[in-house]
């Protein structure tokens, strides 16, 4: 009884919580961060009341969150949760699976099937695919590059999983001027290495030249972008994988967010091609909406996925279908599959394609709104990321600043091409014409400060 009890004030709090975002400061108050500090105690030296310990956490915890579960938070191309993805997951956690062996959850391993095939149905690629649920983008990049490095040095003749890479042939690993830093943490964590790269110089946009490309083989491992992370821009794909493919070479996505364009008939164009590729890595909680912390990692090789991953011992009970665990780095792990699963049931095609549309949208009217203000715009506006600098580096900076302390949205920093600029990342389903209103009407103000 104690334990239902604790459960219903749980959802009672977190109803209160999410009803409370659209009027609260998106970024936690000085005062509500000032009383993080009452938590500096010693170790407690007995039990206490779960109920009560869940009120502290709320009363301390929940006003000195950052409001990215709301529809105005616009930094880092975080997206909010579905209703149906967020109940799927308290769901989940109260099932308590570990989803790495079929046999101990074969309920959740049944619920991951059903969402790695709607999700390669979703996007346009091969329905054959492999894929592994893992924690995000870095993870998913790591994954289809561990498949991809095991298919390159087994052309070689090296079983890099069995003997290491201490005398392996050479990998040549081909990436954009415009990288993103999960990809580059996910080669040197390979042992590929972070600065052995080739880089090629990429257009205005972000976008890596085809007509630059180095001299590719089959020891060659090319990575692509889809959803450049300041401009939103996606790499030729439909050009370069051709050419790569015709000397070998593996051709490897870094598809976040960019890749999810794929679900929407209005803007698979950007990323034309892109079911050509060997590896693609997205994240489910960026545009997808799911909890933290979700990820994919898909590979058109299943079985060079699996030798990657895969490990033996007698006491893992092997089932006859698919094993979770042979195709992600983990072994324990929780049931991320289930909440990628509900979103993905309770959008359905129409919806998916209508929550990446309407993101796209909303930036878009951001773009027109500052432009119209005088403010400069430095990106192409096509998905859901916008550039804008107000002036010069200083006073970006602080119209940047004043606009987190505001409290009416937020939107990070960058810099682009040498120069200061914010960052709008529209990602949420929250997001309202509400919401976008109220929150470039914000920046304006700030700017003209």
């Amino acid at each position: 009884m104690i334990q239902h009890t604790v459960l219903h004030r749980a959802a009672a709090l977190a109803a209160e919580y999410l009803a409370g975002l659209p009027t609260r400061s998106v970024a936690p108050t000085p005062a509500a961060l000032a009383r993080l500090h009452s938590l500096d105690r010693p170790f407690p030296d007995g039990p206490a009341d779960p109920t009560a310990v869940l009120e502290e956490l709320h009363a301390v915890g929940s006003p000195a969150t950052m409001a990215t579960a709301g529809g105005r938070f616009f930094g880092f191309v975080v997206g909010g949760s579905l209703p149906a993805a967020l109940a799927a997951s308290w769901l989940a956690a109260a099932w308590d699976q570990d989803a790495g062996l079929a046999v101990l959850a074969p309920g959740a391993a049944a619920f991951e099937e059903v969402a790695l095939r709607w999700l390669l149905d979703a996007l346009g690629l091969p329905p054959d695919c492999a894929g592994g649920f893992v924690t995000g983008a870095t993870m998913a990049n790591f994954t289809a590059l561990a498949a991809a490095r095991h298919a390159v040095l087994r052309r070689a003749g090296w079983d890099v999983e069995a003997d290491g890479l201490f005398g392996a042939p050479p990998i040549g690993v081909v990436v954009g001027e415009e990288v993103h830093i999960s990809v580059l943490k996910a080669l040197g964590l390979l042992g590929l290495g972070r600065t052995r790269v080739t880089r090629v110089p990429t257009d205005p946009l972000g976008r890596i030249r085809a007509d630059r490309l180095p001299p590719l083989d089959d020891r060659t491992i090319v990575c692509l972008q889809a959803g450049n992370v300041n401009t939103g821009a996606c790499d030729p794909v439909r050009d370069i994988c051709p050419v790569a493919h015709a000397r070998g070479a593996w051709v490897h996505v870094d598809g976040a967010f960019g890749l999810w364009a794929a679900a929407a008939p209005a803007r698979a164009h950007l990323v034309a091609g892109i079911a050509a590729a060997d590896s693609w890595a997205l994240d489910a909680h960026k545009w997808l909406n799911v909890p933290y912390d979700s990820g994919v990692a898909l590979c058109r090789d299943g079985a060079a996925l699996r030798a990657a991953m895969a490990t033996q011992a007698a006491y893992l009970l092997q089932g006859t279908g698919r094993e979770p665990d042979e195709y992600t780095p983990e072994l324990s792990r929780r049931a991320r599959g289930v909440e990628i699963w509900a979103a993905l049931a309770a959008l359905g095609r129409s919806g998916l394609a209508d929550l990446v549309e309407r993101c796209c949208r909303h930036a878009a009217r951001f773009a027109a709104g500052l432009s119209a203000a005088g403010h400069e715009i430095l990106n192409e506006v096509t998905l859901n990321q916008v550039l804008v600098r107000f002036g010069d580096d200083a006073t970006t900076r602080r119209v940047i600043a004043a606009l987190q302390a505001d409290g009416t949205c937020w939107c990070g920093g960058t810099v682009w091409q040498g120069r200061t600029a914010m960052r709008i990342s529209v990602s949420s389903w929250a997001t309202t014409e509400q919401d976008v209103e109220h929150s470039l009407a914000a920046m304006i103000r700030i700017a003209r400060a």
